[in-house]
């Protein structure tokens, strides 16, 4: 555990020398020209956003200028005209479709009249917010074949907004500034080496005249950074990497330095990991950059650092100068670690009262299932407690916030396999919570259920999938009635109210699948959520007492936001089901959710008199997999080759979570010609199917085939015999 420390020596990449040479490397090319600068009296027609006027959100709230509406990200709306003696009356005003059938998770902003959000495969749509009329749409035009990149659906998180510009972290890596007034590309920068299976999924923030953005890929096998960008040129300003680089190269910064000596082996020829893909906020008073880092590269440690280590900075917030880069401090939440324990879930600053007096802190509730108070200055740890139930550790130490471990659940150090709480997962992902000021509370979209993790024997990184060092194949759901109930049973999600203060629970919600939306609270005393079973709520929130709802059609994973407009409040969410939970967890990913993913903007206003078009879910289709001819060891061989190549999209045991096609239906799982087309001769690419010729053979693609096959005849079978039980 590393608590405070000073500021140290800025990154190399801050100094101008090296700042040309940063702007030369690999990754950071000039995808586009730099226009020349605008006219320093020229206020733009659209999105005229500066710092002093995100500074001041709180004077206009009815504006949403930036991704958590403040640079505090507190997702809390200061308008009340809704509230909760009315909000029964709460009706659609207008809807949007959208040309996307993958996840939505993005946050509108909402300028002087229009709202802007993104869609997946990094679309921009710009909407009139009175009328609903569209008024432009760009598409970068991604190329399908960074859809195997990204670990978690092609979707898109949000805008920022500077100056009259839009800015966009593309899924191929690329930065791209828009004219908010017509969507124009003004300029576009490569910030990734496009190489490597980095990919951009988060939300862009500007402080300072600057946009920083980060990056994904640790599943993959890639270095994490983040990188500032000039907001009006797009020259790089300064880089931090998160993780150190080959030691022989020489290291970028002090902080670089200091993380290695917590390193063990040669971690840099694996990448590392700790990418920045989502979480990041600014505060004033402390003139700080805060940016939550992700999981080490591969999961497993035994692979990653032999020997052990914490491994900064992986799953830490770090503090950051914004004006250069600089390391300030950091607070690593779990030291080392070996589950996907990101720290890049949603980090908060607010004010607290602490033993009677009011501090500045950041309140964040990351993947390993604690939430954490920490002094927003220093790093310091104040307090913290589980916020759902955990078993890889019993506790944190009360002064440093270390975690007390439990020894089995270090599967890097025994080799052996162990169902970890929470699971891979997290406790909360990538989903926005919310603080309500005026409640003192903090709330939280949870997920409950764990992972039986099993360490991979004589592993190997791959070009292509994922490269954890965990097998996924034996921790496939299996053909068992028994056991499936068991599993599904342990499964769940909960919406949470916790009290940072007294680090427990005031009130929770109980929902029945894991993977439900983000979160709003607003000044009406009400919390906003979707649900992946297509439900938007209205929830009191000083009692969590259901209030509200309307039926969207669709999952809803992004969370919403709200805006006021000619007088009216209005509530608004993108929906549309997809993300993680739609993909690798298959059949429990599925539980809870069933409706397709019907992908719209929602706009919501006490006087609305908009409705849906009527539509009627799909019936199941009917399992009618071909007889299975393959032998009992080409199966098996498939069963490996699927979970390390197929299972992260087509979900575990072959049983789609609803988002991407089932494979025991598909027409191409019976033709064996066909189906080597796909997997092999990459015939879908355009869909993100790439073809996987550089690590399977035509033999593997049919083993494969064959497993998905074994599981559909498996499955037909247990269908016959809950018929028989009549269940």
């Amino acid at each position: 555990m590393r608590l405070s420390r000073p500021a140290i020596a800025a990154l190399a990449c801050t100094a101008a020398l090296a700042l040309s040479n940063c702007a030369k490397e690999p990754g950071t090319e000039e995808s586009a020209p730099t226009p020349p600068p605008p006219s320093a009296t020229a206020a733009p027609s659209h999105a005229n956003v500066t710092g002093e006027r995100i500074l001041a959100a709180d004077s206009e709230p009815g504006e949403w200028l930036s991704y958590g509406r403040t640079y505090g990200e507190q997702r809390f709306s200061p308008l009340k005209q809704i509230d909760k003696g009315n909000v029964s009356g709460l009706k659609l005003a207008w809807y949007g479709d959208l040309d996307s059938k993958r996840g939505q998770e993005s946050t509108p902003l909402f300028i002087d009249g229009v709202l802007y959000f993104t869609t997946a495969w990094s679309k921009v749509k710009a909407y009139d917010a009175a009328t609903g009329k569209e008024l432009w749409a760009y598409d970068p035009q991604v190329d399908g074949k960074w859809g195997v990149r990204a670990c978690c659906d092609v979707v898109n998180r949000g805008l920022a907004a500077w100056n009259g510009k839009l800015y966009l972290g593309a899924l191929d890596g690329r930065l791209i500034a828009l004219d908010a007034a017509t969507g124009k590309v003004l300029w576009s920068k490569v910030t990734v080496d496009q190489s490597k299976p980095y990919t951009i999924t988060g939300a862009p923030r500007v402080v300072k005249g600057k946009v920083i953005i980060g990056n994904g890929g640790a599943e993959f096998g890639v270095r994490g950074y983040v990188t500032a960008y000039d907001a009006e040129t797009g020259d790089v300003a300064w880089r931090f990497y998160t993780v150190p680089g080959d030691p022989a190269k020489g290291f970028e910064s002090p902080a670089m330095e200091m993380a290695a000596a917590t390193w063990k082996g040669e971690w840099w020829k694996l990448g590392g990991g700790g990418t920045v893909w989502d979480s990041m906020a600014y505060d004033p008073d402390t003139d700080l950059l805060y940016i939550g880092v992700g999981n080490g590269s591969p999961w497993n440690q035994a692979y990653r650092s032999a020997g052990g280590g914490d491994n900064l900075y992986l799953s830490s917030i770090v503090a950051l100068n914004p004006d250069t880069g600089d390391y300030v401090w950091h607070f690593q939440e779990t030291p080392g670690e070996t589950w996907d324990y990101t720290a890049t879930q949603h980090i908060i600053v607010a004010d607290l009262p602490i033993n009677g007096e009011k501090r500045k802190v950041l309140l964040h509730a990351p993947k390993n299932g604690f939430f954490y108070v920490v002094d927003a200055r220093t790093g310091e740890f104040i307090s913290g407690n589980n916020y759902v139930d955990v078993n890889w550790a019993t506790g944190l130490d009360p002064k440093t916030g270390r975690p007390i471990e439990n020894p089995d659940a270090r599967i890097d150090k025994t080799g052996k396999p162990y169902l970890v709480v929470p699971g891979p997962g997290g406790a909360h992902s990538w989903h926005p919570m919310s603080f309500d000021p005026e409640t003192g509370l903090v709330y939280i979209p949870a997920n409950i259920g764990g992972f039986p993790f099993f360490p991979a024997d004589g592993w190997e990184p791959k070009k292509i999938g994922f490269n954890i060092g965990i097998d996924f194949a034996p921790a496939a759901m299996p053909a068992d009635a028994a056991i499936k109930e068991a599993t599904l049973s342990s499964v769940s999600g909960q919406l949470i109210a916790w009290d940072p203060v007294a680090q427990k629970a005031a009130w929770r919600v109980d929902y029945p699948g894991a993977g439900n939306g983000g979160l709003l609270s607003t000044a009406g005393g009400l919390v906003f959520q979707g649900t992946k079973g297509g439900e938007f709520i209205a929830y009191d929130a000083a009692t969590g007492a259901k209030l509200w709802s309307s039926d969207v059609q669709t999952g809803v994973s992004a969370p919403p936001m709200s805006f006021e407009l000619g007088g009216k409040q209005y509530i608004a969410v993108v929906a549309g089901w997809g993300g993680v939970e739609a993909l690798a967890p298959g059949e429990i990913g599925a539980k809870g959710a069933g409706r397709p993913n019907r992908s719209r903007i929602l706009v919501f206003s006490l006087d609305g008199d908009a409705s849906l078009p009527s539509v009627s879910d799909p019936a199941p289709l009917p399992l009618d997999p071909p007889a299975l001819t393959a032998s009992s060891e080409t199966v098996a061989h498939g069963a490996e080759l699927y979970a390390r190549f197929c299972t992260v999209c087509h979900g575990d045991a072959a049983h789609s979570a609803g988002l991407l096609p089932d494979l025991r239906l598909s027409p191409v799982t019976a033709d064996h010609d066909a189906f080597n087309k796909v997997v092999i001769g990459g015939e879908r690419t355009a869909n993100g199917m790439v073809s996987f010729k550089d690590v399977l053979s035509d033999e593997d693609a049919e083993a494969i085939r064959a497993y998905v096959i074994s599981r559909a005849n498996e499955d037909v079978k247990l269908l016959e015999e809950a018929t028989k039980r009549g269940q």
